[in-house]
């Protein structure tokens, strides 16, 4: 922020402070959550940025948004760093807390990209510097010589940490379908799920599908991803009787991507949505860790 006559932390220079960052706050979210694959996480990245913000000498600041997208940045790296730790000890598998863009389609409008459940599970295999500098250079389409001064790189390190997370990513990232045909092939495994067919299930599967299903321990889940046409088929057959009786299903959006609300007695116990390849489904993703999909169930 260009310097001016008040003296810092006067009442008229907090309120542009407020300002400023509120008006960021949506872009922040998008680093931080891309970054994390927490929204209760990247909202603390955010509260502890404002309150650097806030402390700031703000005039010695030329470009605020730069400014903070750093501190965001740097923070969720740290972030990061000690909560793959945290998720190496979470019971069953990790799922990304999926974020409803519906109601904040901001999130994913200027671009989707490291947006979907399924990409942030790839992305989790990454180091905190290689996920910052592909989330900026990606999603947000920052300069080389920008990403290495966010991250403390040389700008060779930068290019390099990018070409790097590209190619983990491409080696197991898969193409995917316009969102038409992801609602259909998420409608019709509801749909098949809900009667056990089996046959009907088979089909819409690749052949190396994985089913994950995250309960954080919580609440009753599978705690081993379950692998293989016939084997998820088989594994969906084995509960519908049980899992499906008097349960609401809603259409939902998450992360920019078709997804269903699961409640039961009006209460919203799951969210549900699958990732989709031109072969056809290749992740089932059951989110049922109740701190998890509290926002979406909100």
């Amino acid at each position: 922020m260009p310097s001016n006559d008040r003296p810092p932390g006067d009442t008229e220079d907090l309120r542009e402070a407020e300002a400023v960052f509120r008006d960021a706050h949506g872009y922040l979210f998008g680093i931080a959550y891309r970054m994390l694959g927490s929204v209760g996480e990247a909202e603390d990245v955010l509260q502890e940025a404002w309150i650097r913000w806030q402390t700031y000498d703000r005039s010695r600041v030329e470009n605020p948004w730069a400014f903070l997208a750093t501190t965001v940045t740097r923070l969720a790296i740290n972030v990061l760093q000690s909560a793959r730790i945290r998720r190496q000890a979470y019971v069953g598998p990790w799922i990304p807390e999926p974020v409803d863009t519906s109601a904040d389609p901001a999130l994913g409008a200027e671009n989707a990209e490291a947006l979907e459940v399924a990409v942030l599970m790839l992305m989790e295999k990454l180091t905190p510097t290689e996920r910052a500098a592909y989330v900026l250079r990606e999603a947000f389409e920052y300069p080389y010589e920008q990403i290495a001064e966010i991250i403390g790189q040389t700008n060779a390190n930068a290019r390099q940490l990018v070409s790097r997370a590209r190619k983990h990513l491409a080696a197991e990232k898969r193409a995917g379908v316009p969102a038409e045909d992801h609602r259909r092939f998420l409608t019709a495994f509801v749909a098949a799920a809900q009667e056990g067919e089996v046959a009907v299930l088979e089909k819409l599967f690749t052949e190396d599908v994985v089913s994950f299903s995250d309960g954080g321990g919580v609440v009753r889940a599978s705690k081993f991803p379950v692998v293989g046409r016939h084997r998820v088929a088989k594994y969906y057959h084995g509960f519908a009787d049980r899992f499906w009786v008097g349960v609401t299903v809603a259409p939902a959006e998450a992360n920019g991507r078709p997804a269903v609300s699961l409640s039961r007695d009006g209460a919203v116990f799951a969210v549900l949505t699958v990732s989709v390849t031109p072969d056809g489904i290749d992740r089932v993703l059951v989110m049922m860790n109740p701190s998890k999909i509290a926002a979406m169930a909100g």
